[in-house]
């Protein structure tokens, strides 16, 4: 299991700075040198740097929270806590298979479109979910 996942898996770290700690860092430099993706240092192994808080790049961000958001806050709106509990587990039960594929693809399209343009500005290359 651990070679399968060391050639395999491509480790993804997507948040803050301060949670990338110098542990993790060495762990991932030594475990899985050259196939992770976070904030990296002159002396880090990662292939790519990921952008701190991008929500061009994180799937929640480009599409979940509004997904959600617009299974929600739907009239009547939910008038207290547990009612709105019961509408975001019932929004994410509605997450289909092909849905998760195609979020997938995007994000996919959204890591090429930040490797051609050397990881700029790309919100407006990109249409609206």
């Amino acid at each position: 299991y651990y070679l399968y996942f060391r050639k395999t898996v491509i480790f993804r770290h997507f948040g803050t700075v301060r949670h990338l700690t110098g542990i993790l860092k060495y762990w991932l430099n030594v475990t899985v040198p050259e196939r992770w993706i976070g904030c990296k240092g002159p002396n880090d192994r990662a292939c790519y740097a990921w952008p701190p808080r991008s929500p061009d790049l994180t799937p929640c961000d480009f599409y979940l929270w509004g997904f959600i958001k617009d299974h929600v806050y739907v009239t009547p709106l939910p008038a207290n806590l547990p009612e709105l509990r019961n509408q975001i587990e019932a929004a994410v039960a509605t997450i289909t298979e092909d849905t998760l594929i195609n979020v997938w693809e995007e994000l996919g399209y959204r890591l090429d479109v930040c490797r051609v343009t050397n990881l700029s500005h790309i919100e407006h290359l990109l249409g609206s979910w």
